[in-house]
Protein backbone atom coordinates (compact mmCIF):
# COMPACT_ATOMS: atom_id res chain seq x y z
CA UNK A 1 0.00 0.00 0.00
CA UNK A 2 1.56 3.56 -0.95
CA UNK A 3 3.00 5.40 1.77
CA UNK A 4 0.50 8.11 3.09
CA UNK A 5 2.28 11.79 2.65
CA UNK A 6 1.19 15.23 3.75
CA UNK A 7 1.42 18.51 2.53
CA UNK A 8 1.12 22.29 3.44
CA UNK A 9 -2.78 22.22 3.73
CA UNK A 10 -2.44 19.18 5.80
CA UNK A 11 -0.37 21.17 8.80
CA UNK A 12 -1.26 23.92 10.87
CA UNK A 13 1.21 26.31 11.99
CA UNK A 14 -0.51 27.96 14.06
CA UNK A 15 -0.10 25.16 16.55
CA UNK A 16 3.52 25.88 17.27
CA UNK A 17 2.02 29.72 17.91
CA UNK A 18 2.76 29.74 21.93
CA UNK A 19 5.27 26.99 22.24
CA UNK A 20 8.96 27.87 22.85
CA UNK A 21 10.75 25.06 20.36
CA UNK A 22 14.46 24.12 22.08
CA UNK A 23 17.08 23.61 19.45
CA UNK A 24 19.86 21.90 21.04
CA UNK A 25 23.12 21.89 18.28
CA UNK A 26 23.73 24.48 15.60
CA UNK A 27 25.26 22.22 13.37
CA UNK A 28 24.17 21.00 9.73
CA UNK A 29 20.64 20.53 10.78
CA UNK A 30 20.22 22.71 13.78
CA UNK A 31 21.08 25.56 12.18
CA UNK A 32 18.55 24.52 9.21
CA UNK A 33 16.06 23.73 11.12
CA UNK A 34 16.10 26.69 13.80
CA UNK A 35 16.56 29.85 10.76
CA UNK A 36 13.66 27.76 9.05
CA UNK A 37 11.34 27.42 11.83
CA UNK A 38 12.36 31.29 12.93
CA UNK A 39 11.24 32.36 9.34
CA UNK A 40 8.25 30.68 9.97
CA UNK A 41 7.29 32.69 12.72
CA UNK A 42 8.24 30.20 15.64
CA UNK A 43 9.50 30.96 18.99
CA UNK A 44 13.51 29.72 18.66
CA UNK A 45 15.72 29.46 21.22
CA UNK A 46 19.30 27.30 20.36
CA UNK A 47 21.74 25.79 22.85
CA UNK A 48 25.66 25.60 22.06
CA UNK A 49 28.87 25.67 23.97
CA UNK A 50 30.65 28.41 24.09
CA UNK A 51 33.75 29.47 22.07
CA UNK A 52 32.83 27.08 19.43
CA UNK A 53 32.07 27.33 15.42
CA UNK A 54 28.96 26.66 16.05
CA UNK A 55 28.14 29.02 18.75
CA UNK A 56 29.84 31.75 16.53
CA UNK A 57 28.11 30.51 13.67
CA UNK A 58 24.42 31.12 15.80
CA UNK A 59 25.60 34.31 17.02
CA UNK A 60 26.24 35.79 13.55
CA UNK A 61 22.58 34.30 13.02
CA UNK A 62 21.12 36.54 15.70
CA UNK A 63 20.79 34.20 17.84
CA UNK A 64 21.73 34.19 22.10
CA UNK A 65 22.71 30.73 22.34
CA UNK A 66 21.60 28.95 26.36
CA UNK A 67 23.25 26.46 28.22
CA UNK A 68 21.98 23.07 27.13
CA UNK A 69 20.32 22.86 30.47
CA UNK A 70 18.83 26.03 30.15
CA UNK A 71 17.10 25.39 27.18
CA UNK A 72 15.75 22.62 27.61
CA UNK A 73 14.27 23.64 30.65
CA UNK A 74 12.82 26.94 28.41
CA UNK A 75 11.60 24.51 25.61
CA UNK A 76 8.01 22.90 25.08
CA UNK A 77 9.60 20.96 22.41
CA UNK A 78 12.83 20.16 22.75
CA UNK A 79 14.76 18.96 19.33
CA UNK A 80 18.26 17.46 20.44
CA UNK A 81 20.39 17.60 17.18
CA UNK A 82 23.38 16.81 18.25
CA UNK A 83 25.55 13.93 17.26
CA UNK A 84 24.46 10.41 17.57
CA UNK A 85 27.36 9.48 19.89
CA UNK A 86 27.10 12.44 22.65
CA UNK A 87 23.34 11.95 22.60
CA UNK A 88 22.70 9.90 25.14
CA UNK A 89 25.02 11.35 27.38
CA UNK A 90 24.00 15.06 27.09
CA UNK A 91 20.26 13.79 27.41
CA UNK A 92 21.51 12.19 30.88
CA UNK A 93 23.07 15.14 32.12
CA UNK A 94 21.93 18.21 30.85
CA UNK A 95 18.13 17.38 29.59
CA UNK A 96 16.28 14.45 31.08
CA UNK A 97 15.58 16.10 34.41
CA UNK A 98 14.64 19.41 32.74
CA UNK A 99 11.66 18.12 30.93
CA UNK A 100 8.06 18.22 32.78
CA UNK A 101 5.02 16.22 31.81
CA UNK A 102 3.31 17.87 28.37
CA UNK A 103 6.72 18.67 26.76
CA UNK A 104 7.90 17.14 23.45
CA UNK A 105 11.11 15.41 23.12
CA UNK A 106 12.13 15.72 19.18
CA UNK A 107 14.96 14.03 16.92
CA UNK A 108 15.68 13.99 13.65
CA UNK A 109 17.19 10.63 13.95
CA UNK A 110 15.68 8.10 15.74
CA UNK A 111 18.90 6.11 17.03
CA UNK A 112 18.92 6.73 20.56
CA UNK A 113 15.39 6.48 20.84
CA UNK A 114 14.86 3.87 19.11
CA UNK A 115 17.96 1.44 20.75
CA UNK A 116 16.69 3.03 24.09
CA UNK A 117 19.45 5.20 24.66
CA UNK A 118 17.22 8.17 25.24
CA UNK A 119 14.21 7.41 26.86
CA UNK A 120 11.37 9.95 28.03
CA UNK A 121 9.95 10.49 31.25
CA UNK A 122 6.58 9.93 32.21
CA UNK A 123 4.15 12.11 30.28
CA UNK A 124 6.67 13.87 27.65
CA UNK A 125 5.86 12.14 24.43
CA UNK A 126 8.81 11.12 21.59
CA UNK A 127 8.63 12.81 18.09
CA UNK A 128 10.45 12.65 15.42
CA UNK A 129 10.79 14.55 11.99
CA UNK A 130 13.76 13.64 9.89
CA UNK A 131 14.30 15.64 6.51
CA UNK A 132 15.88 13.37 3.99
CA UNK A 133 18.73 15.51 3.16
CA UNK A 134 21.78 17.24 4.43
CA UNK A 135 21.05 20.51 6.76
CA UNK A 136 22.69 22.93 4.04
CA UNK A 137 19.55 21.12 1.51
CA UNK A 138 17.67 22.56 4.09
CA UNK A 139 18.06 25.65 4.31
CA UNK A 140 18.62 26.51 0.22
CA UNK A 141 15.99 25.01 -0.32
CA UNK A 142 13.60 26.39 2.39
CA UNK A 143 15.24 29.81 0.73
CA UNK A 144 14.37 29.02 -2.32
CA UNK A 145 10.19 28.57 -1.89
CA UNK A 146 10.84 24.86 -1.99
CA UNK A 147 11.51 22.12 0.56
CA UNK A 148 12.84 18.86 1.85
CA UNK A 149 10.57 15.80 2.09
CA UNK A 150 10.47 14.76 5.49
CA UNK A 151 9.65 11.89 8.12
CA UNK A 152 7.11 11.57 10.53
CA UNK A 153 7.00 9.49 13.50
CA UNK A 154 5.83 9.44 16.99
CA UNK A 155 7.06 7.42 20.01
CA UNK A 156 4.83 4.90 21.88
CA UNK A 157 1.57 5.96 23.40
CA UNK A 158 1.91 9.54 21.87
CA UNK A 159 -1.14 11.90 21.39
CA UNK A 160 -2.80 12.94 17.96
CA UNK A 161 -1.72 16.30 19.38
CA UNK A 162 1.89 15.48 19.09
CA UNK A 163 1.46 14.29 15.62
CA UNK A 164 -0.30 17.19 14.68
CA UNK A 165 2.59 19.69 16.07
CA UNK A 166 5.15 17.50 14.51
CA UNK A 167 3.20 18.19 11.32
CA UNK A 168 3.60 21.96 11.78
CA UNK A 169 7.06 21.62 12.84
CA UNK A 170 7.69 19.80 8.94
CA UNK A 171 5.86 22.75 7.94
CA UNK A 172 8.08 25.22 9.49
CA UNK A 173 11.31 23.98 8.24
CA UNK A 174 9.73 23.51 4.32
CA UNK A 175 9.17 19.66 4.65
CA UNK A 176 5.60 19.53 3.78
CA UNK A 177 6.23 21.93 0.34
CA UNK A 178 8.32 18.48 -0.08
CA UNK A 179 5.97 16.06 1.44
CA UNK A 180 5.93 14.09 4.81
CA UNK A 181 5.86 10.47 4.79
CA UNK A 182 4.12 8.59 8.33
CA UNK A 183 6.75 6.37 9.36
CA UNK A 184 8.45 5.14 12.87
CA UNK A 185 11.25 5.37 15.00
CA UNK A 186 11.86 2.14 14.41
CA UNK A 187 11.42 2.12 10.31
CA UNK A 188 13.38 5.59 9.92
CA UNK A 189 16.81 4.01 12.13
CA UNK A 190 16.93 0.82 10.62
CA UNK A 191 16.59 2.04 6.72
CA UNK A 192 18.71 4.97 7.53
CA UNK A 193 21.35 2.77 8.94
CA UNK A 194 21.15 0.18 6.15
CA UNK A 195 21.07 3.13 3.27
CA UNK A 196 24.24 4.49 4.94
CA UNK A 197 26.13 1.59 5.18
CA UNK A 198 25.44 -0.49 2.23
CA UNK A 199 25.27 2.20 -0.40
CA UNK A 200 25.51 5.47 -0.19
CA UNK A 201 28.45 5.29 2.21
CA UNK A 202 29.64 2.48 2.66
CA UNK A 203 29.08 0.72 -0.31
CA UNK A 204 29.24 3.12 -3.31
CA UNK A 205 33.01 4.31 -1.49
CA UNK A 206 34.23 0.56 -1.45
CA UNK A 207 32.97 0.76 -5.22
CA UNK A 208 34.34 3.96 -5.95
CA UNK A 209 37.91 2.80 -3.98
CA UNK A 210 38.38 -0.44 -5.58
CA UNK A 211 37.23 0.62 -9.40
CA UNK A 212 40.08 2.88 -9.10
CA UNK A 213 42.92 0.52 -7.46
CA UNK A 214 41.64 -1.85 -10.25
CA UNK A 215 42.78 0.51 -13.28
CA UNK A 216 45.77 1.73 -11.26
CA UNK A 217 47.67 -1.36 -10.40
CA UNK A 218 46.68 -2.52 -14.44
CA UNK A 219 48.92 0.63 -15.19
CA UNK A 220 46.07 2.65 -16.58
CA UNK A 221 47.28 6.79 -15.17
CA UNK A 222 45.44 7.28 -11.94
CA UNK A 223 43.90 10.83 -13.69
CA UNK A 224 41.57 8.69 -15.88
CA UNK A 225 41.05 6.16 -12.99
CA UNK A 226 39.48 9.05 -10.95
CA UNK A 227 37.85 10.59 -13.97
CA UNK A 228 36.13 7.07 -14.57
CA UNK A 229 35.38 5.64 -11.15
CA UNK A 230 34.56 8.76 -9.00
CA UNK A 231 33.99 12.48 -10.81
CA UNK A 232 31.78 11.19 -13.34
CA UNK A 233 29.54 9.43 -10.76
CA UNK A 234 27.84 12.68 -10.03
CA UNK A 235 26.73 12.78 -13.84
CA UNK A 236 24.94 9.16 -13.23
CA UNK A 237 23.28 9.64 -9.63
CA UNK A 238 22.19 13.05 -11.14
CA UNK A 239 20.25 11.07 -13.98
CA UNK A 240 19.12 8.76 -10.98
CA UNK A 241 17.92 11.68 -9.08
CA UNK A 242 15.77 12.83 -12.11
CA UNK A 243 14.32 10.12 -13.50
CA UNK A 244 15.55 6.64 -12.44
CA UNK A 245 17.00 3.54 -13.91
CA UNK A 246 15.28 4.22 -16.40
CA UNK A 247 16.22 7.61 -17.62
CA UNK A 248 19.84 7.17 -16.73
CA UNK A 249 19.80 4.04 -18.97
CA UNK A 250 18.06 6.12 -21.54
CA UNK A 251 20.57 8.93 -21.30
CA UNK A 252 23.73 6.83 -22.00
CA UNK A 253 24.88 4.89 -24.76
CA UNK A 254 23.59 1.52 -26.00
CA UNK A 255 27.12 0.01 -25.04
CA UNK A 256 27.13 1.55 -21.42
CA UNK A 257 23.49 0.06 -21.05
CA UNK A 258 24.33 -3.29 -22.48
CA UNK A 259 27.32 -3.14 -20.30
CA UNK A 260 24.78 -2.13 -17.01
CA UNK A 261 22.59 -5.40 -17.82
CA UNK A 262 25.56 -7.67 -18.70
CA UNK A 263 28.64 -7.10 -16.08
CA UNK A 264 26.23 -5.05 -12.97
CA UNK A 265 25.19 -8.39 -11.68
CA UNK A 266 28.59 -9.49 -11.53
CA UNK A 267 29.82 -6.74 -9.54
CA UNK A 268 26.18 -6.92 -7.02
CA UNK A 269 25.61 -11.17 -7.17
CA UNK A 270 24.39 -12.97 -4.42
CA UNK A 271 27.03 -12.97 -2.49
CA UNK A 272 26.80 -9.17 -2.43
CA UNK A 273 22.65 -9.70 -1.69
CA UNK A 274 23.45 -12.02 0.81
CA UNK A 275 25.85 -9.71 2.92
CA UNK A 276 23.46 -7.03 2.70
CA UNK A 277 20.99 -9.24 4.45
CA UNK A 278 23.72 -9.87 6.95
CA UNK A 279 24.44 -5.90 7.86
CA UNK A 280 20.63 -5.68 7.94
CA UNK A 281 20.06 -8.33 10.27
CA UNK A 282 22.99 -6.61 12.20
CA UNK A 283 21.21 -3.30 12.42
CA UNK A 284 17.91 -4.77 13.38
CA UNK A 285 19.15 -6.87 16.05
CA UNK A 286 20.83 -3.69 17.70
CA UNK A 287 24.62 -5.28 17.30
CA UNK A 288 25.43 -2.31 15.22
CA UNK A 289 24.29 0.14 17.51
CA UNK A 290 26.29 -1.59 20.57
CA UNK A 291 29.61 -1.71 18.30
CA UNK A 292 29.10 1.94 18.03
CA UNK A 293 27.99 2.67 21.06
CA UNK A 294 31.20 0.83 22.67
CA UNK A 295 33.47 2.15 20.23
CA UNK A 296 33.08 5.54 20.97
CA UNK A 297 32.93 4.73 25.02
CA UNK A 298 36.94 3.84 24.04
CA UNK A 299 37.36 7.00 22.80
CA UNK A 300 36.75 5.29 18.94
CA UNK A 301 40.31 4.46 18.13
CA UNK A 302 38.99 2.30 15.22
CA UNK A 303 36.73 4.60 13.97
CA UNK A 304 39.79 7.66 14.05
CA UNK A 305 42.18 5.04 12.59
CA UNK A 306 39.98 4.45 9.78
CA UNK A 307 39.09 8.29 9.06
CA UNK A 308 43.59 8.92 9.22
CA UNK A 309 44.24 5.64 6.48
CA UNK A 310 41.27 6.99 4.15
CA UNK A 311 41.81 10.61 3.95
CA UNK A 312 45.57 9.52 2.58
CA UNK A 313 44.40 7.05 -0.18
CA UNK A 314 45.65 7.90 -3.91
CA UNK A 315 42.48 8.34 -4.98
CA UNK A 316 42.05 11.62 -2.45
CA UNK A 317 45.40 13.21 -3.03
CA UNK A 318 44.46 12.84 -6.89
CA UNK A 319 41.17 13.92 -6.94
CA UNK A 320 42.03 17.14 -4.60
CA UNK A 321 44.73 18.25 -7.39
CA UNK A 322 42.27 17.40 -9.96
CA UNK A 323 39.00 19.42 -8.22
CA UNK A 324 41.41 22.16 -7.84
CA UNK A 325 42.00 22.69 -11.68
CA UNK A 326 37.96 22.85 -12.14
CA UNK A 327 37.40 26.45 -11.94
CA UNK A 328 33.48 25.21 -12.16
CA UNK A 329 33.40 23.30 -9.15
CA UNK A 330 33.27 24.49 -5.78
CA UNK A 331 36.24 22.53 -4.25
CA UNK A 332 36.08 20.97 -0.63
CA UNK A 333 38.64 19.94 1.31
CA UNK A 334 38.78 18.76 5.22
Amino acid sequence: MPAKIYYDNDADLSLLKDKTIAILGFGSQGHAQAQNLRESGCNVIISELPDTPNYELAVSHGFEPLPTSEAAKRGDIVQILLPDEIQADVYRNLVRDHLEAGNILMCSHGFNVHFGQIEAPAGVDTLLVAPKGPGHLVRSEFEKGGGVPCLIATGDGASEETFALGLAYAKGIGGTRGGVIKTSFAEETETDLFGEQVVLCGGVSELVKAAFDTLVEAGYQPEMAYFECMHELKLIVDLFYEGGLNYMRYSVSNTAEYGDYSRGPRIINDETRAEMKRILKEIQSGEFAREWILENKAGAPKFKASRRHDRALQIEEVGLRLRRLMSWIDSKEV
